[in-house]
């Protein structure tokens, strides 16, 4: 049993990666449907929560089904942090997670996300400040240093554990990689076998196969693992996962009437809760994903992407069921 402050998570856990633009209420529905058993926001700037800005506020929502979830911040002022921690703890998550590990420029560069590995001695205040100001457990992701030449991240986990985070989960490339070249866990398992180190350690990184998945699980001991990209469009990972782990067998790909089935209730839900207009336009980034292998498809995706009315996607997405009923994705 995998614990975070009160939290009971069975088994081996596999976790939802907050994805900026991605990890919104209709997409975590469909990965909750499919197994995932922790899931995030997508990262809400703290300076939006204390202003008030409707697009940080409108991250805060969540939903019963989605239990255990967390919500993320990030920020470079360690008192607006404090304060959007108190803001975010307002909304109920199971945790309240802080996001140390964004490489973007916009955000990085400005001392927040992974930029705070330049400053660990702040990192360490800012964290204990949101852990005295919080009652639900923190938690933090983050990387394994600022490049290559700067990787302390045993030191970091020993630090934010001594002022009381819950949990770390551990993304195994440096700021400096952003997405490139091959995650490296043999740093996450330094942390984790570390022997004074007793909080969960979740790792995160290039996990895109149950078989990966149960490798590194066996090779470098992790408590869990963080999924992100593999999700996108294809949710049903986690449920792989889970069934090679117990079973030593591979489930069948999702049929196309499954992918449909999923690209509708993903639609439905986005439409619901951000509108037509938007919510039609926030789905066309996900219509390759879900679709990705199927042979021919590229006159559909541009029906489903330059529509502006639901029901026309609606009935481009009957029409892709019937006629790529018997296609093969090519893997």
């Amino acid at each position: 049993m995998i614990k975070i402050g009160s939290l009971e998570l069975e088994g081996f856990p596999l976790l939802l990666a907050p994805m900026e633009d991605v990890s919104d209420p209709p997409f975590r529905a469909v990965c909750k449907e499919n197994g995932a058993d922790v899931m995030y926001t997508e990262f809400i700037s703290s300076e939006g929560l204390i202003r008030d800005a409707a697009k940080s506020v409108e991250k805060l929502d969540i939903y019963d089904y989605e239990r255990p979830i967390g919500i993320q911040i990030f920020g470079d002022k360690i008192e607006s942090m404090r304060e959007a921690a108190a803001i975010a703890e307002e909304a109920d998550p199971d945790i309240i997670d802080i996001n140390y590990g964004c490489p973007v420029k916009k955000v990085a560069c400005k001392g927040a996300g992974a930029g705070i590995l330049l400053d660990i001695p702040k990192m360490q205040s800012m964290t204990e400040e949101i852990v005295k100001r919080v009652n639900k457990p923190v938690t933090v992701k983050t990387r394994l240093g600022w490049d290559e030449n700067s990787i302390k991240i045993v030191e970091v986990a020993k630090r934010l554990q001594d002022v009381g985070i819950q949990a770390l989960s551990i993304h195994g490339r440096t700021r400096k990689q952003m997405y490139k070249g091959v995650a490296d866990w043999s740093h996450i398992a330094e942390v984790k076998n570390h022997p004074d180190i007793h909080i969960p350690i979740f790792g995160n990184g290039d996990i895109d196969s149950p078989q990966k998945a149960l490798e590194y699980k066996n090779k470098y001991g992790v408590d869990g693992v963080m999924i992100g990209r593999a999700a996108i469009g294809y949710p049903w990972i986690f449920n792989e996962i889970k069934h090679f782990m117990k079973t030593g067998e591979l489930l069948d790909p999702p049929s196309l009437e499954e992918r449909v089935r999923i690209t509708k209730q993903h639609l439905e839900f986005s439409l619901e809760w951000k509108g037509d207009k938007k919510g039609l336009f926030e789905m066309r980034r996900h219509y390759t994903n879900y679709f990705r292998g199927i042979p021919n498809f590229k006159p559909f995706r541009q029906l489903l992407v330059e529509s502006n009315d639901p029901q026309e996607v609606f009935k481009t997405l009957d029409r892709i069921a019937e006629e790529f009923a018997d296609a093969v994705p090519i893997v």
